[in-house]
């Protein structure tokens, strides 16, 4: 293969900065000028391999990532990352981001992956704002993966009794003979919200059955905890008992709630 030939068409269908070496038979190291937010240069090599011609990054974008323990593949990050993934066709081999190269459309190949890991690393901008929690982009998730997107209801609130919106419920479960009313807690002023929204559900006299998922559950206030827990039907104190939690709204779907 000509390396020359190959940068041409990478610069046509990429941009004029795109420069080829090669490093050793059958693989080349691709120059270009995308980076992460800390000005390191994506790392993409062309090589053969025994199912022929793929681009890959050498595990450089998720090991980059994990430099400050921020881990790509876990929850909500982990579930956008695979739809990435997936939107692009690439593979994720043990770390290793591979794209098949079809048909030899280098350049095409070379937009797409490039495409990809740019939509990677917007990932990262959650460590940039202190690897800040995911819980609710987890708990959110976990919601959408169990419930039907016409038996739920994000941020619901009562548009006649309540149209401005202060008794806010985070996930309202429909369909049942009391709709479940899913709080998402992650501290105690949260905790108290939730057990002031539903005394009020309370004092309007709306059926409704009440549950927490919380963070987790020893980090707020254990007075807040009780006030709660002495209203919510089902309290769960973390994410990590997520088969509890499955098995829990399989029985809710089912009727049995």
């Amino acid at each position: 293969m000509n390396s020359a030939i190959l940068a041409k068409d990478f610069q046509e269908k990429v941009c004029k900065q795109v420069r080829v070496v090669q490093e050793g038979l059958d693989r080349y190291v691709i120059f270009q000028p995308f980076m992460f937010d800390d000005g390191d240069h994506f790392v993409v090599i062309l090589k053969k391999e025994p199912d022929g011609w793929a681009l890959t990054d050498e595990g450089h974008t998720l090991m980059h990532a994990q430099y400050d323990d921020f881990d790509l593949t876990k929850g909500a990050r982990g579930l956008k990352l695979d739809a990435i993934l997936n939107g692009f066709s690439l593979e994720n081999r043990d770390g290793e981001l591979r794209l098949h190269i079809p048909d030899e459309l280098y350049g095409d190949a070379l937009y797409s992956y490039l495409q990809a890991l740019n939509k990677i690393t917007d990932l990262e901008f959650l460590r940039q704002e202190g690897a800040r929690s995911t819980f609710f982009d987890d708990v959110r998730f976990l919601m959408e993966e169990l419930i039907p997107e016409n038996r739920r209801t994000f941020k619901y609130f009562d548009p006649e009794r309540d149209p401005k919106r202060n008794y806010e419920v985070d996930c309202r479960i429909n369909g049942l003979p009391k709709p479940n009313f899913v709080f998402f807690i992650n501290n105690t002023e949260r905790c108290q919200n939730a057990t002031i929204v539903c005394r009020q559900y309370e004092s309007w006299q709306i059926p409704f059955r009440a549950v927490g998922i919380f963070e987790n559950q020893p980090d707020v206030n254990g007075r807040a905890v009780a006030q709660f827990t002495d209203i919510a039907a089902k309290p769960f104190s973390s994410l990590s008992v997520k088969d509890r939690i499955k098995a829990y709204f399989e029985e809710v779907l089912s009727g049995q709630y």
